[in-house]
């Protein structure tokens, strides 16, 4: 081995959801022995120095007795995670000829390295496989990593467990294709037949499900709003490829399981009321995806929703819109991706039984008034569907093992997200401008009744088109190609049914 070289290793870092490419340049010199890194790199990056050094002497190398200067360009941009551990040791290996430099030929490195020499997945690993294939190069990973990219298309992977896995490739280099992936076992999820009553509530789950409308359940404790929104995620169709790979990079870079999503079950995100800003839209250093995102191509749930705190609750306004998180920091401006269905469920009053027939209330009007108003009026704006749930009544609940089971709502959904798709290429909550007033096609009736509500109540052009995208959803569900009156009637009464 000599204790004099260069080399020079790809690898990537993290930006949102993006892998940034990064040049790991060796050069071992003569000198007192030392081992620095430079270009920005955080903590974990720092950290890599005394893991890269173990892991080299334990797979049977030989660690340079020289001065070592690792170069991370270019140098602005900040890096961050351990997944430089394998190039940086790559590098060194390469620089001092105890692996062949056809190693790195056309090659991405990503990954963490134990101190015996064993290398692990990181996060964000999805990310450096799009980021690879885009490239055409291939991605050199852990071989625990095979499942998570491989949906990717046209990714070769070359997958080590260890780094003395090296030294074969350098001899008899084998590029392979990642295995198939195996779906994990599906956990069990709510079906909307298994809940007692409700069949207004049932309606509005299931409008929502078709148009990838926002719903808020309003309702005393105990009355189902809960279980009402767990059972969302039974209604809407599998992911497709593409969607499994979105949801899937979103997972992947906040460090979570993926196999649900490239099994293409829709996430189904659930925070506490606790949340704060950056836990819903993201942020943090580095930056981290929120659960806005992690729900992206899914469902987003806030269960006690008035108990959020104000300013997290108005951050949700952008993403409802938008369908992204745009956060900007000193060093640039990140997105990640949020198109979510939302549903929300709050009690009426602070102690839940506001207009309860048995007088269980105990609340002044002003403090319900007070309470209500926590989740603002913009906010309350941008959600389509208001439903008031009551409690279902003892006999009823007893004896719903008996009754005749609910049609298959999945189907009803399934035809009528289809039929949207068809015909606007979007689902109608996504719709807008001429492309809402093409797809809705109001009859002569219906606009009359769309002007009659708007020219007695005080809804703003916003809530005017979301009437009608509800009303699309409506017609849509009922196989109309258009937006009769009956339609429109029903997306008014969405605001304000009492549930049975």
């Amino acid at each position: 081995m000599r204790e004099r070289g260069d080399a020079v290793v790809e690898t990537a870092t993290l930006t949102g959801t993006q892998a940034v490419r990064v040049e790991v340049q060796a050069d071992v010199g003569p000198g007192l022995p030392a081992f620095h890194i430079v270009g920005l790199g955080d903590t974990a990056v720092m950290e890599a120095r005394e893991r890269v050094r173990s892991a080299i002497k334990s797979s049977g190398y030989r660690f340079p007795g020289a001065r070592v200067v690792i170069n991370l360009a270019p140098g602005p941009l900040r890096k961050h995670g351990t997944g430089f551990d394998l190039p940086i040791a790559v590098a060194l290996l390469v620089a001092t000829e105890q692996l062949p430099v056809s190693v790195t030929d056309n090659a991405v490195f990503a990954g963490e390295l134990a101190l015996d020499g064993g290398v692990r997945s990181v996060p964000g690993i999805l990310a450096h496989a799009v980021g690879a294939a885009a490239r055409k190069a291939r991605l050199v990973c852990s071989r625990t990593c095979l499942c998570d990219v491989a949906l990717v298309p046209g990714l070769v992977c070359s997958p080590i467990e260890t780094l003395e896995d090296l030294t074969a490739q350098g001899e008899d280099r084998k590029e392979t294709v990642p295995a198939p992936m195996m779906s994990p076992p599906l956990a069990p999820i709510p079906h909307l037949s298994e809940v007692a009553g409700h069949q207004h509530a049932k309606r509005a789950l299931v409008i929502a499900a078709a148009g990838g409308h926002n719903l808020l359940f309003i309702g005393p404790p105990g009355s189902g709003k809960t279980m009402l929104a767990r059972c969302l995620p039974g209604l809407l169709p599998a992911l497709t490829p593409d969607e499994r790979l979105e949801a899937a990079l979103i997972h992947s870079v906040a460090g979570l399981d993926t196999s649900s999503c490239l099994a293409g079950i829709r996430p189904f995100r659930a925070p506490h009321h606790s949340c704060t800003v950056a836990g819903l839209i993201g942020g943090g250093s580095p930056p981290r995806p929120g659960e806005t995102s992690l729900a992206h191509t899914g469902v987003l749930f806030l269960d006690e929703l008035p108990e959020f705190g104000p300013g997290t609750l108005q951050s949700l306004r952008q993403p409802i819109e938008d369908g992204k998180v745009t956060l900007v920091r000193a060093d640039g401006r990140i997105t990640y991706p949020a198109r979510f269905s939302l549903v929300a469920a709050a009690n009426p009053c602070p102690c839940g039984y506001a207009d309860d027939a048995r007088g269980r209330c105990v609340c002044a009007p002003s403090m319900i008034d007070r309470y209500m108003s926590r989740i603002g009026g913009p906010l309350m704006d941008r959600i389509d569907i208001h439903m008031r749930v009551a409690g279902v009544t003892p006999e009823r609940l007893i004896d719903s093992c008996s009754s005749e089971r609910d049609p298959d709502y999945r189907d009803m959904v399934v035809q009528a997200r289809d039929q949207a798709l068809e015909r606007d290429g979007v689902a109608p909550a996504m719709l807008s401008g001429s492309r809402l007033h093409q797809a809705c096609a109001l009859t002569m009736t219906a606009r009359a009744t769309l002007l009659q509500l708007s020219r007695t109540t005080a809804l703003s052009g916003r809530g005017i088109t979301r009437l009608l995208r509800v009303s699309r959803t409506c017609a849509d569900l009922e196989g109309c190609e258009r937006v009769d009156c009956e339609h429109v009637e029903e997306a008014i009464s969405l605001r304000s049914l009492v549930g049975e």
